[in-house]
């Protein structure tokens, strides 16, 4: 029996070891699939072990009532299906055959939570996991890594560690997968200042209409502060769609509904014959998508697309009007990162800003600092959109582009950082809208109240510079000072060349 519990940094460090299994054999952007496959197997099969004991010394060993109880369990898994079977299994010449048949095993029991998710992930590939003989012993090195962890929930130190060391590990493969990352992940300081920024409360219903492996809207969810919300989301990749189905699970999130499919030609969160409406609707969606459906557009049954349609080489647009267009009326709010081509791009993209603009829908502009994303530099900025903003039309501008803390390879938004944006947004919701056509510097160099009347001076540019100035004066030139340090630097260069004069000559040239 355990003395201790098993701390999340200890579950950490195992994970991550055995990703070295398939280091420099497959792309991370691959290799997560099946590292995070094998976390959720293991766990619910940890899961499963902990439940049927109890039962057993309930039941006194009475295999039907044990049995009955079990397949009332949030999950059911088959002997077939579980850890210690495949692990029992592991010299076995055709490991990754019986791998792929107890997953297909454990989704047949489990139907109603499980179809389809592990359809995209396939342990007896050639081509991701080399040969027979190389795959059978990168399979088996997994499972021996994996059985090191014990994750009976009696054992751990709290009920969020696997979720935990799950979106841990999705971070990992994010920074090691370079410009595929951004598919499918969101770094965690952006995912928690929007969060903070929607403030969701208990009862309301929030999507991610772009939601990869589902970290964002988990941020969001868990700033409700209980249970009481419904999640949803949709995802355009097969194999990341099934990352976030387990993602949800491990956060216990079992109502979460995640439909797979592209949203913006094929939404799938439908009621009716209408979209879905939402309270929040948050996402990141891929900058700037190439090809993204434009030409159906502006025959689409929803009509999201009635303010214009973006262009088919842009794609930004076509996310913020379904966003908005699933927000509910009066009440709902909509938030998405992008990058800041959005705030100034003219055509038909400045026509759907302007017609938004004037209908009232956008609240703040949030400029943040560059290189915060993997895999790209740019800085992006977040936009958000309010439907129930009344009679107060002015709109917020930060330029938070200075503050983070600089990384090795990506910078960061710090604690303070995004206190400072919260504290700003909250101030401007709370203080008295501008009177006349004139804004207001909340706070030099960072924040700007700009009225609708300014912004239609600008012609609907939303570039931050333009309403938030942030000219520093450069610090007069002491002439004399310069002329001195001049001098001085001229002196040292002839020493230096006529030290080197004497060099060559002894050198003989």
């Amino acid at each position: 029996m355990h003395n201790k519990s098993i701390t999340q940094a200890e579950i950490n460090n195992t994970v991550w070891k055995a990703c070295d299994t398939f280091r420099g054999v497959i792309d991370p952007s691959q290799y997560k699939d099946y590292i995070l496959t094998m976390l959720f197997v293991k766990y619910l099969s940890d899961v499963w072990k902990d439940k049927k004991k109890q039962y057993e010394e309930r039941y006194q060993g009475d295999a039907v009532r044990v049995e009955r109880a079990l397949r009332n369990e949030r999950f059911y898994v088959p002997e077939h299906s579980t850890f210690d079977h495949l692990y029992n299994n592991r010299n076995k010449d055709n490991l990754g055959e019986l791998i792929n048949i107890s997953l297909e095993k454990l989704e047949d029991e489990n139907r109603a939570k499980l179809e389809r998710v592990f359809r995209n992930i396939d342990f007896n590939s050639e081509s991701n996991l080399g040969q027979t003989k190389d795959r059978n012993r990168r399979l088996k090195n997994l499972l021996v890594d994996f059985s090191e962890l014990d994750l009976q929930p009696s054992h751990l130190e709290n009920n969020d560690i696997i979720g935990d060391a799950y979106e841990y590990l999705i971070s990992r493969f994010a920074s090691d997968a370079g410009k595929k990352a951004g598919e499918f992940y969101t770094p965690s300081e952006v995912s928690t200042l929007l969060a903070k920024l929607m403030n969701p409360e208990p009862g309301m219903r929030i999507c991610d209409p772009a939601c990869g492996s589902g970290s964002l809207l988990i941020k969001v969810a868990r700033e409700v502060g209980s249970k009481n919300f419904s999640p949803y989301g949709q995802e355009i990749n097969g194999s990341t769609w099934a990352l976030c189905r387990m993602n949800m699970f491990l956060h216990e999130m079992d109502n979460a509904q995640i439909e797979w499919g592209d949203t913006l030609n094929s939404p799938k969160l439908l009621e009716g014959d209408s979209l879905m409406k939402y309270n929040i609707v948050v996402a990141n969606p891929p900058f700037s998508l190439d090809k993204w459906g434009a030409e159906n557009a502006s025959a689409d049954q929803y009509d999201r697309f009635h303010r214009g349609v973006p262009p088919k080489s842009k794609g930004d647009y076509a996310f913020i009007s379904h966003m908005v267009e699933t927000t509910y009326e009066d009440i709902g709010r909509a938030g998405v990162i992008l990058p800041h081509g959005v705030l100034f791009r003219g055509s038909s993209e400045g026509r759907i800003r302007e017609q938004m603009i004037r209908e009232n829908l956008l609240e703040a502009v949030i400029g943040l600092p560059s290189n915060l994303f993997f895999g790209t530099g740019i800085p992006a900025c977040i936009l958000i959109f309010n439907k129930g903003k009344g009679e107060n039309t002015d709109v917020l501008f930060i330029d938070a582009s200075r503050d983070y803390a600089q990384g090795k390879n990506q910078n960061q938004l710090r604690k303070e950082d995004i206190e400072h944006i919260l504290n700003t947004y909250e101030n401007f919701k709370s203080g008295k809208p501008c009177e006349g056509d004139e804004g207001i510097a909340l706070e030099d160099k960072y924040a700007y109240r700009a009225t609708i009347a300014e912004i239609e001076e600008n012609d609907f540019n939303l570039n931050i510079p333009r309403y938030v100035d942030t000219f520093e004066e450069e610090e007069p030139i002491d002439i004399p000072e310069t002329m001195k340090e001049i001098d001085q630097l001229k002196t040292e260069l002839k020493e230096v060349e006529s030290k080197m004069e004497d060099y060559l000559k002894q050198l003989g040239f």
